[in-house]
């Protein structure tokens, strides 16, 4: 068997050979690691649009902000994220990966930026 095996637990017999793998004397001392689904690419597919409605619509303290800007400010407020000094002076928000969210914070983060977005009266496309 290979070094690395990964397995979706979708359906019992995933489940099954999953757990039949962890008692193989050679994947002794090994770690395994239960995480749930990450968000999936319609819902990162909605995020991005939104994302690019809000940028084009809303000046934030006198500046326009972009996309990827937004997604900043968005993952920070959800997770309450730090902000510390930059090497160079400035500040650096120590925020969280949207690829690394479950869906379920991704969802949350999809609603903080919809209620945002009602709040600034942005005009929001169909969003599939």
């Amino acid at each position: 068997m290979s070094d690395s095996r990964h397995f979706i637990l979708s359906h019992d017999t995933a489940r099954r050979t999953a757990a039949a793998c962890c008692m193989l004397p050679e994947y002794a001392g090994y770690s395994v690691k239960i995480e749930p689904p990450t968000r999936n690419l319609e819902q990162n597919a909605k995020l991005w649009a939104m994302l690019g409605e809000i940028s084009a619509q809303v000046d934030w303290y006198g500046q326009k902000l972009t996309d990827e800007n937004w997604k900043d400010i968005f993952t920070a407020s959800l997770k309450k994220e730090k902000i510390v000094p930059g090497l160079d002076g400035g500040f650096v928000v120590l925020g969280q990966r949207t690829s690394k969210m479950s869906k379920k914070d991704f969802s949350e983060l999809l609603e903080l930026a919809l209620a945002f977005a009602t709040q600034k009266r942005v005009k929001l496309h169909d969003q599939g």
